[in-house]
């Protein structure tokens, strides 16, 4: 051990100063690299280094993990920074995790915590420093106020003995025992080097193991409840016994040190050694009983570590939505609860294998619906792609190589086969099939295409070439392989495919998002958790909240409404109070045009609205356009909802019939012409559906793209409604005026769209509507006017462009960005660097980087460019030639 104390000291330094900030991998390379260095150096250092065996004290980590600091190596590592670093630690702490541990921990210490936003934190950090309690400086952003300045760097000065420090203008005495942490709750922050050099950085964010641990210690205790009471017991008797060890050992030592003479003479002294001698060993016999018990409720424990594991991989496909949107953020505190539920709610089981099933299927499906009601329309297909995905990897069913490909295309730097059907297979994909060959069970897929050229142009002529059977040998080609393929010749069509590839292994549910529900939400919501509506053009979910604020007998002046701005900030905090008290509602709107008073709006969240204080009725609404200003503490803890159109004919019906006034009896059974009304009805809400899908076909649906909304559809029910009961022929020329021309027809600007839009209404404002039974809206017997609602269910979820009134490849140019959006989003969400292949990623950049530069062509003779084309008075073009060669030289240096 002595021989290697140089060494491992060495590197345990190097942890602790420079590697807090990283993630796990990057710490574990450094470490390592550094180990190979040492050991080129002739530097003595232990084979199997560990930060927590170098400079780790069992007994405290052992207390650090009872406090709350989770139990894996990562965060032990963290734990051991934060009291061996000289500087004060800054935890990155996204999940809390940091934050709860130092305040379990500090607890018995009178911890103090602060805010910088607190108007007070200054005087009570000068009372911690001087009297040498704990102080905990929570949600810090990506500047630290300067009066931290001489806290940070330690600052103090000595007069007559006592030592000082001066915070602002206050000089304050120094407390030797005076501790402080920091945390924020970004995820990713900047902080500037003059920022970094002042504080230990640490990063906290929750490892897939210690998750995984966490996860397993609630469901076991939820399942096997005695057993968890039992393990819990014994860590604690762990604990004390350690404790008890050391203290022998200290006792010990201060008897051998402080004894004079001989002390076999000492009588003192070996009474002490003897009953040390008995104490220890009865100690150890009650750790051999307590390890061999552990290891029996470990192994009971670990039968449910299935769920632990499942349940860790969608947590971290969920943390990664926010590289999509900066709304997109939820809580671990969030998350757990959901976990609970599930446990709770699902169907049980005495059989362990078919309860885990249970579980892991309810929580899935459960995660899915809570998330997808705070996506817009188009990332929650890409949200179940990444749960599909997710969950096969950890199941170890998805070749790294294989994603990567089907999301990029793969990179190479020539294609040497020439193109063997260049009149309709686009170079872009005969370079693509040709790279896909390389994967694993696609070899020979590019001399199987030149050979069977006609076989593959009936796929990339396929109407539905996702549904169809691939040629010879790989028709057996399933999976992400065939989505490849799919992606190679017919990109547009790989959003179907995606959703056949979800359907298949994840089930029906997790293609169809669950429609709007405001009742659901206020359901699953609380008084302390704010519900945040997230907003698109288009959307205004007020009117449908204060219809819903009457159904619960909360309208009129139990729902105050205030829109943000300038000015707005101090009366919306008086309402909040007022309402706190009351049990009523207040509706904030806009909160992303009033960003300055969004920190003020996180304290009152946070300190105001807490359980003690607030009445059980009270509700805080907010709406907001996406901003990366609003309060992450306010997102990860409130409950967010989109209120968009959804997306495709089927959802949007779906959406129409099962929300207001549709959805209510009493309206949909109110008219006295009922079989009229209710063809009416489901014409008008597939008109509806139809306009907000055309916009989809960019210029092709609409010359100007008009964002229709639920009050065109409303008030144009209510018209069809009133004049079906108030005339006894119905009025078609009022009804399609005043659809057409006013409630639709009022927000279109562009003559030849109006023409269109009352074209459109021409096909479902019909007296073939009415009289005909069974009348069709297009070609074919798909879409046709029915009166139930188990019709729309089975319409497919992708429409054919035909409804719409285009021709069949309208929706390619449409599908293609569906594709690139899809793909673009999940790439979002991927580490930037992911193993698979032999080369690295440097090593591929380099390569490229090396062929873009031998293809560059050489400088441009200026002189020759000079004589050839002189500047003169009557060529002006040739003053733009020489400056432009000029330029080019310029960008071809650059690149070299």
């Amino acid at each position: 051990i002595y021989t290697n104390l140089t060494g491992d000291i060495l590197l345990s330094s190097g942890t602790v100063s420079y590697l807090g900030a990283f993630t796990v991998d990057y710490r574990i390379e450094c470490q390592e690299q550094w180990h190979i260095l040492c050991q080129e150096k002739k530097i003595p250092c232990s084979e199997d280094l560990t930060l927590s065996n170098t400079l780790g004290n069992q007994v405290a980590i052992r207390a650090w993990q009872i406090a709350g600091l989770p139990v894996d190596s990562f965060s032990t590592d963290n734990g051991i920074i934060v009291f061996n670093s000289r500087r004060w630690p800054l935890m990155i702490d996204p999940q809390g995790q940091a934050n709860k541990w130092i305040k379990n921990m500090e607890k018995a210490n009178k911890l103090a915590v602060i805010k910088l936003s607190d108007g007070n934190y200054v005087r009570i950090l000068e009372n911690c420093i001087q009297f040498g309690t704990p102080v905990l400086l929570e949600n810090v952003g990506e500047e630290l106020d300067p009066v931290l300045e001489p806290v940070l760097l330690k600052q103090t000065f000595k007069q007559q003995g006592v030592e000082y420090m001066k915070i602002g203008e206050n000089i304050v005495e120094y407390s030797k025992d005076f501790l402080f942490y920091m945390t924020t709750g970004l995820r990713n922050p900047h902080y500037l080097p003059e920022v970094a050099v002042k504080v230990c950085l640490l990063n906290f964010m929750i490892t897939p193991q210690g998750l995984q641990d966490q996860l397993l210690g609630i469901v076991a205790a939820k399942e096997k409840p005695e057993l968890e009471e039992k393990k819990n017991q014994l860590i604690l008797e762990s604990a004390a016994n350690n404790k008890q060890l050391k203290e022998i050992e200290d006792k010990i030592l201060q008897v051998l040190s402080s004894s004079e003479g001989n002390i076999l003479e000492d009588e003192t002294a070996i009474k002490i050694l003897s009953s040390s001698k008995i104490l220890s060993e009865e100690i150890s016999e009650k750790q051999k009983i307590a390890s061999v018990t552990e290891k029996e409720i470990d192994d009971t424990r670990m039968g449910y570590r299935p769920v632990a594991e499942h349940s860790s991989v969608l947590f971290f496909c969920i943390s990664e939505l926010a590289n999509i949107e900066p709304m997109y953020q939820y809580s671990l505190t969030w998350f757990i609860n959901l976990y609970l539920y599930s446990i709770a709610e699902s169907v049980k089981s005495d059989d362990v294998a078919e309860r885990i099933n249970n579980i892991v299927e309810h929580f899935t499906l459960c995660i899915y619906n809570n998330v997808c009601r705070s996506l817009f329309e188009k990332d929650k297909l890409l949200f179940s792609l990444l749960l599909t995905v997710g969950i096969m990897q950890g199941k170890g069913q998805v070749d790294d190589q294989v994603w990567r490909f089907l999301l990029t295309g793969g990179i190479a730097l020539d294609n040497p086969y020439p193109n063997p059907a260049p009149e309709w297979l686009t170079e872009k994909s005969w370079s693509e099939i040709v790279r896909a060959s390389k994967l694993p069970n696609l070899d020979g897929f590019f001399e199987h295409v030149q050979d069977h050229i006609s076989k593959w142009k009936k796929l990339y002529d396929s109407g539905k070439p996702h549904k169809d059977q691939l040629p010879d040998q790989w028709s057996e080609v399933e999976g992400m392989d065939r989505m490849v393929v799919i992606r190679c010749f017919r990109p547009d069509k790989l959003v179907p495919a995606v959703q056949d590839f979800i359907a298949d292994n994840m089930g029906q549910a997790y293609i169809e998002p669950p429609t709007f529900d405001l009742a659901g939400s206020y359901k699953d919501s609380n008084c302390c958790s704010p519900l945040i509506f997230v907003l698109s053009p288009g959307s205004d979910p007020t009117a449908g909240l204060l219809k819903f604020a009457d159904d619960l007998e909360m309208g009129g002046g139990k729902t105050q409404t205030i829109s943000l701005g300038q000015g707005q900030g101090p009366i919306a905090a008086q309402m909040i109070d007022k309402a706190i008290k009351q049990g009523t509602w207040v509706v904030l709107q806009n909160c992303h045009l009033a960003t300055s008073w969004m920190p003020s709006l996180e304290r009152i969240c946070e300190e105001t609205i807490t359980p003690e204080n607030t009445h059980t009725n009270f509700r805080l609404w907010l709406t907001s356009y996406p901003s990366d200003k609003f309060p992450v503490s306010i997102l990860q803890n409130g409950l967010k909802m989109t209120n968009e159109p959804p997306k495709g004919i089927r959802a949007n019906l779906l959406r129409s019939y099962l929300s207001h006034p549709i959805s209510d009896p009493a309206f949909f059974a109110s008219s006295t012409k009922q079989a009229i009304w209710q063809k009416f009805l489901f014409g008008l809400t597939f008109f509806h559906a139809l306009v907000q899908e055309r916009r989809n076909f960019g210029p092709l649906g609409w010359n100007i793209p008009y964002e229709f909304n639920e009050s065109d559809l409303r008030i144009s029910m209510r018209q069809i409604q009133m004049f079906l009961d108030e005339y006894d022929e119905v009025p078609l020329e009022a009804l399609t005026y005043l659809t057409g021309e006013c409630n639709y027809g009022g927000r279109v600007t562009d003559d030849k769209d109006r023409r269109l839009l009352l074209s459109l209404l021409s096909i479902f404002y019909s007296w073939e509507l009415i009289e005909q039974e069974c009348y069709h809206l297009c070609e074919g017997d798909l879409y046709y006017v029915p009166t139930y609602v188990n019709y729309i269910r089975s319409l497919p979820i992708c429409a054919d462009p035909c409804v719409f009134g285009l021709h069949s490849n309208a929706d390619i140019t449409k599908d293609n960005q569906e594709t690139n959006q899809l793909l673009d989003g999940v790439l979002l969400t991927l580490p930037r660097q992911m193993g698979g292949g032999a080369k690295s990623p440097q090593e591929v950049v380099d390569e490229l980087a090396e062929d873009i530069l031998s293809k560059l062509p050489a400088d441009f003779d200026i002189q020759m460019v000079i004589e050839k084309y002189p500047v003169m008075y009557e060529e002006s073009m040739n003053t733009v030639l020489r400056q432009e060669v000029i330029r080019f030289n310029r960008y071809l240096l650059l690149c070299n």
